[in-house]
């Protein structure tokens, strides 16, 4: 009789901490269907999400005040100068403005694509944690999501 009630007190204490850190999961809620946006760059030039459709885009949402967003920008950089078949967007979530963040775009030395995301675009995309990276397919579909840090070796694999 003790025995089950270690067996059940054992396996009621699993259900729970399973119950705890599956609430605490902070992958964002997207759709199948990648949410369009139309953003400008840093130079102004429009970026629309369904204008890209047939080529793969990666986007990354950071911030310059986040140190693994920083820790990430070189490997971004290298994988978007070595696969310019492939849309790299960095999505920057600072509260400042466009000259601010283009500061800090050329101070981090980011060489691909950087607009300031608005309010939607960040709300569409749940996103609440930085650095938030997500691949979209050339057929709109949201192909893979990672919160933290992405290496390029994942940016590789995961845009495949």
């Amino acid at each position: 009789m003790q025995r089950i009630k270690d067996w059940l007190a054992a396996l009621a204490i699993g259900i729970a901490i399973a119950i705890i850190f599956g609430s605490f999961d902070n992958k964002p809620d997207i759709p199948e269907t990648a949410p369009n946006f139309a953003l400008a760059d840093l130079q102004g030039n429009p970026l629309v999400l369904e204008e890209m459709r047939g080529k793969t885009v990666v986007l990354n949402f950071w911030a310059s005040w986040c140190g693994p967003c920083r820790q990430e920008i070189p490997d971004f950089s290298r994988f978007a100068h070595d696969n310019p078949e492939v849309a790299v967007l960095g999505l920057a979530v600072d509260s400042g403005d466009t000259p601010e963040v283009r500061r800090s775009a050329k101070r981090l030395g980011i060489d691909y694509t950087v607009a300031l995301a608005d309010r939607s675009t960040v709300s569409d995309y749940d996103i609440s944690a930085f650095p938030t990276t997500v691949v979209v397919d050339p057929n709109g579909e949201v192909a893979h999501v990672q919160v933290g840090v992405m290496s390029y070796e994942q940016l590789e694999r995961r845009t495949r």
